[in-house]
């Protein structure tokens, strides 16, 4: 993968700068709409979600501590009843842009079925071969997830293997009774999620990642007209998706998730291509349209 190879290199012209996890994960746990109980155990959750996003090893590659990939967990706990949770969990991801101090974000999934249970004190461990606790099922899956996502945009198709390990917890899932990961069960859940990813139909959507990222953002800095030209020409790809396979989520969470950024990147292009962008846009987010008015 281009990134791991370009950290490798980098790791060996600077020896005096330590290899790192890949994530760096700023956790966050609301319980505010939980009243009279020990506050305790909520710090104490969120510093145990804290340690195992970032202190568990999800690859084989050897990654800087600069290039750790920055990411979130906000979850918010709605009830609880003894040692049980439920709430949901909204997570995010950003990617560095070469030649720049810019950020892009490149995943955002609000999971709105998220159970367990957690016990103060409590130290979070992951099994691979074997469902187990479904709160670090839960964060393994987006561990995967988020790199999955990272790796397609530095790499064609460099996620696969990643994304393989969450369908794989998806897989194990099925035969529980835990809400959030089964098939049929709700059409934006977990098993919605990573079923539109690794869909074949989303082959060209996992490709346009990198096109958009590597040939477009970190190539802006050199040659901006030509970058967004890249990320035009196959923008249709997205809606070309969509109609094959309505059921298909991500194209949808992708232009959510980068609505903003795509608004500036056109807001020097041309007339034909701000309505190209326009209609893939309002195509697939007809809820956010208003935002899109910026296009016309």
């Amino acid at each position: 993968m281009a990134k791991q190879i370009i950290l490798f290199l980098l790791g060996t012209m600077a020896c005096a700068t330590l290899s790192a996890q890949e994530l760096n994960c700023k956790v966050t746990v609301n319980a505010d709409q939980i009243q009279g109980t020990n506050r305790s155990v909520f710090e104490s959750l969120e510093k145990s979600i804290t340690e195992f996003m970032n202190e568990r090893r999800w690859t084989d590659y050897e990654y800087l501590t600069e290039e750790r990939i920055e990411c979130s967990v906000y979850l918010i706990i709605s009830t609880q009843s003894g040692n049980s949770f439920a709430g949901e969990m909204q997570v995010q991801s950003t990617r560095p842009i070469f030649n720049s101090n810019y950020k892009s974000p490149i995943f955002s999934f609000k999971d709105q079925k998220v159970e367990f249970s957690y016990y103060e004190g409590d130290a979070l461990t992951f099994d691979e071969t074997s469902f187990g606790n479904n709160l670090t099922e839960i964060l393994a899956y987006y561990a995967y997830i988020i790199i999955g996502t990272d790796s397609d945009s530095f790499s064609l198709l460099g996620g696969t293997p990643f994304y393989k390990k969450a369908e794989d917890i998806v897989n194990q899932a099925q035969s529980t009774n835990t809400t959030g990961w089964r098939a049929f069960e709700d059409g934006r859940n977990r098993y919605a999620l990573i079923n539109s990813i690794v869909d074949d139909i989303s082959k060209p959507y996992r490709e346009y990642l990198y096109t958009y990222h590597r040939l477009g953002l970190d190539e802006m800095g050199i040659s901006p007209d030509k970058s967004r030209t890249k990320i035009n020409e196959k923008l249709t790809i997205l809606k070309d998706i969509y109609k094959e396979r309505p059921s298909n989520i991500i194209v949808g969470e992708f232009v959510e998730t980068k609505l903003d950024e795509l608004i500036n990147i056109y807001s020097k292009a041309t007339p034909t291509e701000r309505k190209n962008a326009y209609d893939v846009m309002t195509y697939l987010a007809p809820t956010l349209q208003h935002r899109m008015d910026a296009l016309k």
